[in-house]
């Protein structure tokens, strides 16, 4: 006990000197910083000065590190000392150590087994633990992650409120003419109709319970928690601004908002994948607003890409190939929020904003139902958000199956 009192005692000192030498450092570099302010130069003196000092406190700082390795090495040892047998105790003990020094040593000494046989089993310093301890890979395995990319092809956008409202353009009868030059002539009047649309904001939330124990354990844990929980806010969003039926606490999706494939042109058989994507654009182009994307689930890119003319030669599709999926000269989304057999396309960035009340976040509170006393945490992520789709008609939507069917010329 001496011993380990003198280390720290040592380790003290040592660190006294460390400090002494690190203030006196740091005064001589205030100093230098208010003479340069002034445009003074430092002196000769002063520059030895700051060199000696410098020397010093790297070798208090050597020093001083010296010790702390020492006292870690020490403290390792002493935690070592602790896993011996009870027989290795007993032999050790000072009670026993007469008796096993002398040959005609006679009465009793009795040393704690129940001490040292805590020692062994429930301390935990002096736990023997199982033999064969697990190897235990760092790390969360996790599940797959579906890629989100529907908010990015949309205009961002912030509010304050819990809603937002738009002047929308409902009818325009164009009546613009020529007209005589003479004088007192009547000119055309045109009539132009506005409504007032609103797009509430709606909150996405959801929540885990968790002990208290493991979130300060582990920190890692609760990263991993945090993620998932934000993750999982993603994922319903990104269905909801697609397919968000727009009733109730819904957003008003741009697929369930977008305009209906109806054919331009009719084409003869067999009319492809390819074949409707390309007239839906053109159902887009007609109405004034170029399409831009192009957003499909996975399985049905997939089937495009792997069309082959009769020669067996890929038409979309490149094997060895790397680059963007694009059709058209527009680029596609894969993503599986868009049902099997179901397209999309349209001006997403004319077409539609997205409005942030409250970006995500994650909360932790004991102060939820019973938490506080069964040591247990509430973890809650939420967010906040409105969708205004301006302009339907510049998202064109349909099924495949049926806008082939559609688009057969007879």
């Amino acid at each position: 006990m001496t011993e380990t009192k003198s280390a720290d005692q040592l380790a003290q000192e040592v660190k006294a000197a460390f400090d002494t030498r690190h203030d006196q450092v740091k005064a001589i570099a205030e100093e230098a910083l208010g003479k340069a302010a002034k445009g003074e130069e430092l002196s000769a003196a002063t520059k030895q000065l700051a060199d000696e000092a410098l020397t010093a406190l790297n070798e208090a700082k050597a020093r001083l590190d010296e010790v702390e390795q020492k006292l870690a090495r020490k403290k390792q040892d002493d935690e070592r000392s602790d896993y011996r047998t009870i027989g290795e105790r007993v032999v050790s003990s000072d009670t026993i150590k007469p008796f096993l020094n002398s040959k005609t040593a006679r009465g009793r000494a009795s040393v704690e087994v129940k001490a040292i046989v805590s020692a062994l089993t429930t301390d935990a310093n002096g736990s023997a633990g199982d033999l064969i301890v697990p190897d235990r890979q760092p790390g969360i395995i996790t599940p797959g992650q579906r890629r989100l990319t529907v908010r990015d092809l949309l205009t961002p956008g912030r509010t304050n409120s819990n809603a937002v409202q738009y002047v929308k353009e409902t009818g325009f009868t164009n009546a613009a003419a020529t007209v005589s030059e003479t004088a007192g002539a009547s000119k055309p009047q045109t009539d132009i109709k506005f409504d007032v649309v609103t797009s509430s904001v709606t909150t996405i939330a959801h929540w885990v319970l968790a002990t208290r124990q493991i979130l300060d354990d582990v920190p890692m844990l609760q990263s991993y928690i945090d993620g998932r929980l934000t993750y999982g806010l993603a994922l319903v969003e990104e269905n909801q601004l697609l397919n968000g039926g727009g009733t109730g606490t819904d957003l008003h999706g741009v697929y369930t908002q977008a305009t209906a494939f109806a054919p331009p042109i009719t084409i003869p058989a067999p009319v492809t994948r390819i074949d409707v994507l390309r007239l839906a654009m053109l159902q887009t182009a007609l109405s004034e607003l170029m399409s831009t994307v192009v957003v499909l689930h996975p399985s049905d890119w997939a089937a495009i890409e792997l069309l082959k003319d009769t020669t067996g030669q890929f038409i979309i599709g490149n094997p060895q190939g790397n680059l963007s999926p694009t059709l058209w000269g527009q680029p596609v989304v894969a993503t599986q929020s868009m049902a099997t057999g179901k397209f999309l396309t349209g001006a997403f960035q004319l077409g539609a904003q997205i409005f942030d009340r409250m970006d995500a976040m994650v909360e932790i509170s004991t102060e939820d139902d019973q938490n506080f006393r069964k040591n247990l945490v509430t973890v809650l992520a939420e967010e906040r958000l409105a969708l205004a789709v301006y302009r339907p008609e510049a998202f064109v939507k349909g099924d495949f199956a049926a806008a082939a069917t559609a688009a057969t010329a007879a």
